[in-house]
């Protein structure tokens, strides 16, 4: 553990940071095998950034996932056994056939419905809106999803062209080129909005 001095001089005991790093909120983001590489690495890089516990978990019986390009990425976890641990956000990656693999998971519509039924934030991103859709999440609510795939979020849903979109605590956002802004917008729901906005800055993104 490392410990870093206060800036008035001070330092914290391990103890403290302990206790600090307990309190931090945890995301898990579920990976399947065709996930959209942008959208997967843009989330866990910024999340993390912004001081949040994020854990990778592969759907899979494998913790090696094959993006949609061919990018491998190694999973904190196998879903299996992250599911049973208590996170405070479940963010989806997008892609194809990423998100029909998460829709085959009935671990995954499971955690998504049981999420938001306790009112934790719950996000998707490109065509990923479609898993929340399969969970009964986005009845009567404001979402996007991936252009030409807005008939998978039912008759229902109130389908926005925004880039970003949160009705309450469901968030959805339209594709790679968003994922940034998509990740930023997940970081200030969770109260890290000066590490949000910091972030932006520093990222040089306007969003």
């Amino acid at each position: 553990m490392v410990i870093k001095s206060l800036d008035k001089g001070g330092f914290k005991s391990p103890l403290s940071a302990y206790v600090e790093e307990m309190k931090m909120k945890k995301i898990l983001v579920p990976l399947a095998s065709g996930f959209e590489e942008i959208e997967a690495l843009s989330i866990v890089d910024t999340l993390r950034r912004a001081g949040f516990l994020v854990t990778i978990a592969s759907i899979t019986s494998e913790k090696s996932v094959m993006g949609a390009h061919d990018v491998v990425v190694m999973a904190d976890a196998l879903l299996e056994n992250a599911a049973i641990q208590d996170f405070d956000s479940i963010v989806l990656p997008g892609g194809m056939p990423g998100t029909s693999n998460l829709l085959e998971s009935h671990t995954v519509l499971n955690l998504v419905h049981s999420y938001h039924k306790a009112g934790k934030i719950v996000a998707a991103i490109c065509a990923a809106p479609w898993v929340l859709a399969e969970a009964g999440i986005l009845k009567g609510k404001k979402a996007t999803i991936y252009p030409g795939m807005e008939d998978k979020l039912g008759n229902d849903v109130k389908v926005s062209q925004e880039r970003v979109v949160w009705d309450g605590l469901v968030g959805t956002s339209r594709g790679p080129g968003t994922a940034l802004a998509f990740a930023l917008s997940v970081a200030e729901k969770l109260g890290a909005v000066k590490e949000a906005q910091a972030l932006a800055k520093g990222m040089l993104l306007d969003y």
